[in-house]
């Protein structure tokens, strides 16, 4: 299976790409014993258009041209649903189970996500009811990227 994180917003260099990356980089190498085949992210400008409907349309179209057909959708959304490392792995091993080829995780802009990349969401996924930064929530989805896999490879560095 591929993942794919697609984001609204440059990551710049700095101390937050650089977590992402090693979270990144130790996820692809034990990945591959339970199936994960890629993990690529890509991001995208923040659109410049004066208005937010304007905004997220514009955004939304980016992260859907981006997006390999078919995927399973993961929309990062402050009121999606808020889950625990075992079941975030639950729902990974789910999809490896059953065949996903691709699953496509997609975190918007400032002002979040259009209606229509929300309803398309196979799983709109919430890191809890705070407000994260953009950046930090890439480092936090990576973190947990790698944490999945350990779980799923029964590697020590998840301990519940």
């Amino acid at each position: 299976m591929r993942l794919h994180i697609l984001a609204v917003g440059r990551l710049k260099a700095g101390p937050e790409l650089a977590l992402f990356d090693d979270y990144v980089k130790r996820a692809r190498g034990l990945g591959r014993s339970c199936g994960l085949t890629a993990i690529e992210a890509r991001d995208f400008p923040e659109s410049k258009l004066p208005d937010a409907s304007s905004r997220l349309v514009a955004e939304a179209a980016l992260l859907a041209g981006a997006t390999p057909a078919p995927a399973f959708r993961i929309v990062l959304d402050e009121r999606g649903k808020a889950l625990g490392s075992d079941d975030f792995a639950v729902m990974f091993r789910r999809q490896l189970d059953q065949g996903t080829g691709s699953l496509a995780f997609l975190i918007g802009g400032p002002d979040g996500h259009a209606p229509e990349t929300r309803r398309e969401a196979g799983l709109l996924l919430s890191f809890g009811p705070m407000t994260w930064p953009h950046r930090l929530a890439r480092v936090m989805l990576a973190e947990q990227i790698y944490r999945t896999v350990t779980i799923l490879v029964k590697h020590p560095y998840h301990r519940a």
